[in-house]
């Protein structure tokens, strides 16, 4: 069979080029870190990369709002913490109010001061988060939640509650609405407290009046005693929210690591197996050359 001299020197400049090539790729490769450089060096891995990316991105998509999560239930602890504070220290209050050696001015003073833990707990209900928002409004978050009114405080906001999507299977509330905390089970605190005002103004002036009085005082305490244990639910509920949030977040910190892990083994450069075949495709190509110098230069002149 004739073999043209055209037909040798396009082998040769084919067989040359198509090692240039891959020279140009694992260098490519060398440089960047990265083994895929577009998808059609393998298709099926980087398909799958690109899954991996997605997900790894919703991943942390999730942790983000996490982060939002802890942050508004850690308002509300905070929040709640002060409440609890406030409705422990008026029940310690009422404590000595129910002494029998008090006048009724005494008794006066103390409601002077139920006045002002009435006020400051209505402050606390009116609480704003860092962007301004009422903690205790529902979905009315730019309403103040709370009026204070001649016998205690009426609510203006909603019983809807917030949730976020804190992980792909998972949503958790991050809000409680004012008439669960303040007024649950008809337990109106506000008008706990304003009652127990009105009670320690009004004098005692014979038995009657004092059987009143200690009969008052003693459902006060009661209904006072039902919204501290109101307030501590709500305060558990929150704890076990961020506890469960915490878990998350380790698990979410396992899942990252794992897929850029499997990333890394899809798309990262083997360093020893690329710097090998490079000096591999680098002898080849000089005996390439070489081959094609002598091939091109044989002529029937010589056997002459």
């Amino acid at each position: 069979m004739r073999i043209s001299t055209n037909t040798i020197y396009q082998s040769g400049i084919s067989k040359i080029s198509a090692l240039q090539s891959e020279q140009t790729k694992l260098q490519q490769q060398i440089s960047t870190g990265k083994r895929i450089t577009s998808p059609s060096d393998d298709p099926v891995a980087s398909a799958r990369a690109l899954e991996l990316t997605h997900a790894q991105s919703m991943n942390a998509k999730f942790a983000d709002t996490r982060q939002t999560a802890q942050i508004k239930l850690n308002s509300l602890e905070s929040n709640l913490t002060g409440v609890t504070n406030l409705l422990v220290s008026t029940q310690s209050t009422l404590v000595s109010a129910g002494n029998g050696s008090y006048s009724n001015l005494e008794r006066g003073y103390i409601a002077t001061e139920l006045k002002g833990s009435l006020e400051a707990l209505i402050g606390l209900a009116n609480a704003q988060d860092a962007s301004g928002n009422y903690l205790y409004a529902g979905f009315q978050a730019s309403t103040k939640p709370f009026v204070a009114t001649a016998t205690g405080a009426n609510y203006n906001g909603d019983s809807n509650q917030q949730l976020l999507q804190v992980d792909s299977q998972r949503q958790i509330e991050v809000s409680v609405s004012g008439d669960n905390v303040f007024k649950a089970d008809s337990n109106d605190v506000f008008n706990t407290l304003s009652d127990l005002v009105t009670l320690l103004n009004t004098p005692i002036t014979d038995a009657a009046s004092q059987a009143a009085f200690s009969s008052g005082l003693a459902s006060a305490m009661d209904k006072l005693q039902n919204s501290v244990d109101s307030v501590l639910n709500v305060r558990a509920s929150i704890g076990a929210k961020l506890n469960e949030i915490d878990a998350m977040d380790i698990s979410g910190a396992d899942r990252d690591l794992q897929y850029s892990k499997t990333l890394s083994d899809l798309q990262d450069t083997d360093y020893a197996s690329a710097l090998s075949d490079l000096a591999k495709q680098q002898t080849i190509m000089e005996a390439a050359q070489k081959s094609f110098v002598t091939t091109s230069g044989l002529s029937l002149f010589q056997f002459i």
